[in-house]
């Protein structure tokens, strides 16, 4: 499905019809330049890559500045491919405009690192409750993680203390409230995943 690249704003509300308050997000969508079109016959499979975001051209590889030069454009800071573009060349600029109001979008990001973490801010433990009945210093522990003699092993995908957060998320179904073209911004509708200015992609 077509898509562009983007960088999370922030968060604000609107107010509907009905005179609800809307939680929404912001994002800057584009405008994203198309760098390379790859294609069945040359590639193996069909798709078409957009760039975002200006680089310095100290920062940049020699490789990615011909490829860069290639489709008549500065360096750019992210590549995503996307499917759904066959209409477009290299160097066409894909902006805003491509959503419209009332569309339904998906949107993936990294979310935000939250460092080592116990289990009841990573898994939503409640403890043991009370403290009574000889019981010291289990509020938040993360209680028995295994059996004994059989299997002798704690199990894969148990439940426990560790890194929590900064994984790839993606938040679906959310509704476009706003475009405004000219600044080539987006209101959706609830939140998404990454804190201010990070980098994440729309797909319709």
């Amino acid at each position: 499905m077509p898509g562009l690249i983007g960088k999370k704003i922030g968060m604000t509300s609107v107010f509907s019809a009905e005179g609800k308050n809307i939680p929404c997000t912001v994002i800057e969508a584009g405008p994203c330049v198309v760098t390379q079109v790859k294609s069945t016959e040359i590639d193996g499979y069909s798709s078409t890559q957009l760039a975002f975001g200006e680089k310095k051209e100290k920062n940049t590889s020699a490789a990615m500045l011909g490829h860069f030069k290639k489709a008549g454009t500065t360096p750019k800071f992210k590549l995503v491919e996307f499917d759904g573009f066959d209409d477009k060349k290299i160097g066409d600029i894909v902006d805003a405009t491509l959503f419209q109001e009332g569309e339904w979008v998906d949107v993936t990001g990294t979310s935000k690192g939250k460092g080592f973490q116990g289990v009841v801010k990573r898994h939503g433990f409640a403890g043991v409750g009370g403290q009574t009945h000889g019981q010291h210093n289990r509020l938040r522990a993360p209680g028995s993680i295994g059996a004994a003699s059989t299997p002798s092993r704690v199990m894969k995908g148990m439940r426990m203390a560790g890194q929590m957060g900064n994984v790839r998320v993606t938040t679906e179904n959310l509704e476009v409230i706003k475009v405004y073209p000219e600044k080539n911004l987006i209101v959706v509708k609830g939140s998404i995943p990454g804190a201010k200015g990070s980098i994440v992609t729309i797909n319709k």
